[in-house]
C-alpha cells in the first residue's frame, strides 16, 4: 500500500507542478502592480498545496486548530520540524508569510522557480554568515507587513524537540513583533524525513498557540528561545481538540 500511495502521489505531483507554476506566474505577472507582497500568488499555493496535494490519500487527515489566533499584522511564525511535508501542512493555515528555506530547495526544477516568485527566504544551514543575511530579508517583509516563517531547530528532529536556534527570537526582539508558535504533529508519519516514501495513512495536527507579544518577551534572544521552547513541551503533551477544523 506505502508503494501505491507513493507512486500515487509523485504522479499528481508531477502532472500538476506545472501547471501550478503556469498559473502562478501568470498571477504573478499580472498581480504584480497591486500586489508586489505576493499574497495571492501566496494564497493560490496554499490553497493548491494544502487543499490537493495533502489530501490524494483517503488515509490522511490534517486537522488545524487556532486559525482565529493569528495577528493581522506582521509577526515571526515558529514551528517545529519533523519532515518535509510540514510546509503543506503550516500552508493550511490560509493566511500570507514568508518561509525561510534551506537554499537547496530552491535550485529545485519548478518548485525551487515558484519559491523564488513568492519571495521566499533562503538560509544555508550551519553558516553563520548566511544566518544573518537571511535576517536581512526577513526584516524587510516584516517592516511591508508580512509575517515570516522559521524553523527554529533548522532540522528535522528525530522524535525529541531539539534546541530552537536564536535567529527568528532575535528577529522578534529587533523588529518589536509577535512570536507565534505554531505546533505541527504527525507530518512525519506520512512521510519521513526528504522521502520520497509516502505512508497510506497520517494523523497530522497543526496547533496554533496564542501569540506573544513583545512585552512578554525574555530580554535575549536564547531566552527567548528557551521560552518559547518551553510552551512546545507543554503543547505536544496535550491532547488533540475534538471540535478543531480539518483542513
Amino acid at each position: 500500500m506505502k508503494y501505491a500511495v507513493t507512486l500515487w502521489f509523485w504522479l499528481v505531483f508531477l502532472i500538476t507542478a506545472p501547471v501550478l507554476f503556469a498559473l502562478g506566474l501568470v498571477l504573478f505577472l499580472v498581480a504584480y502592480p497591486v500586489d508586489p507582497d505576493r499574497r495571492w500568488l501566496h494564497a493560490l499555493v496554499c490553497r493548491w498545496c494544502h487543499g490537493l496535494w495533502l489530501h490524494l490519500s483517503p488515509g490522511w487527515r490534517t486537522r488545524i486548530e487556532g486559525r482565529e489566533l493569528l495577528p493581522r499584522g506582521p509577526c515571526v511564525l515558529v514551528a517545529n520540524h519533523q519532515s518535509a511535508a510540514d510546509i503543506l501542512a503550516v500552508m493550511g493555515l490560509f493566511r500570507p508569510y514568508k518561509f525561510v528555506a534551506k537554499s537547496s530547495l530552491f535550485s529545485i526544477p519548478i518548485v525551487g522557480w515558484m519559491m523564488s516568485l513568492l519571495g521566499y527566504v533562503r538560509v544555508t544551514r550551519g553558516r553563520f554568515s548566511s544566518m544573518l543575511q537571511m535576517l536581512e530579508p526577513c526584516r524587510y517583509w516584516l517592516r511591508r507587513g508580512m509575517p515570516v516563517l522559521i524553523f527554529p531547530e533548522g532540522t528535522y528532529s528525530q522524535g525529541e524537540l531539539l534546541r530552537f536556534k536564536r535567529g527568528a527570537f532575535q528577529l522578534a526582539l529587533e523588529e518589536h513583533v509577535p512570536v507565534v508558535p505554531v505546533v505541527i504533529e504527525g507530518t512525519a508519519q506520512l512521510v519521513e524525513g526528504d522521502g520520497p516514501w509516502m505512508n497510506p495513512r497520517a494523523s497530522i495536527r497543526v496547533r496554533v498557540l496564542p501569540p506573544l507579544p513583545p512585552e512578554s518577551f525574555a530580554r535575549e534572544p536564547a531566552a527567548l528561545a528557551d521560552q518559547v521552547r518551553a510552551l512546545y513541551v507543554d503543547a505536544l503533551a496535550r491532547p488533540a481538540d475534538p471540535k478543531a477544523a480539518l483542513g
